[in-house]
């Protein structure tokens, strides 16, 4: 994947290095990245804790096809970030990208806390489920398509 961004605080340039080159054999060095006592959201799970991050993580390698995450922004003030991605990966589960391919790509964000060592304390992450996701399942998808036009602004 070559050399990670490069970002003027080096703790945030770790941090993103890092995510872009996760893959499995990283999981065994969370606990150079996160805080003993980190918490983790996302719109799925909300732990605390190196070995229950790690886990969601595993389980992410575990049900995906060649996940990853490319960091396309990153904005630091004081211990606060806030990184915007996108996440790739490979599913037939889900309905075939525009390109015809089973690769997926679902944007989000996230805020970082750090702690006074540089490791994260706070991890949440921010994407939207349904249009992301369940909009490209193929059963549920037609419903949620068919909700978001009779929700839309009118004229939209």
């Amino acid at each position: 994947m070559g050399t990670p961004p490069r970002h003027p605080d080096a703790r945030i340039a770790v941090l993103i290095g890092y995510f872009e080159q996760l893959g499995p054999a990283d999981l065994a060095r969370i606990d150079a990245i996160y805080a003993p006592d980190a918490a983790f959201k996302d719109p799925f799970n909300e732990v605390r804790g190196t070995a229950a991050i790690a886990a969601i993580f595993a389980h992410m390698f575990e049900t995906m096809t060649a996940p990853r995450f490319i960091v396309r922004d990153a904005v630091a003030q004081g211990d606060d970030c806030f990184l915007t991605w996108d996440f790739v990966f490979e599913s037939t589960a889900l309905a075939k990208a525009p390109d015809g391919t089973s690769r997926q790509c679902i944007r989000g964000a996230s805020h970082l806390r750090l702690d006074p060592t540089g490791r994260i304390a706070m991890h949440r992450d921010y994407w939207d489920a349904a249009e992301e996701l369940y909009a490209r399942l193929p059963l549920i998808g037609a419903l949620m398509r068919w909700l978001r036009r009779r929700l839309a602004t009118p004229g939209r």
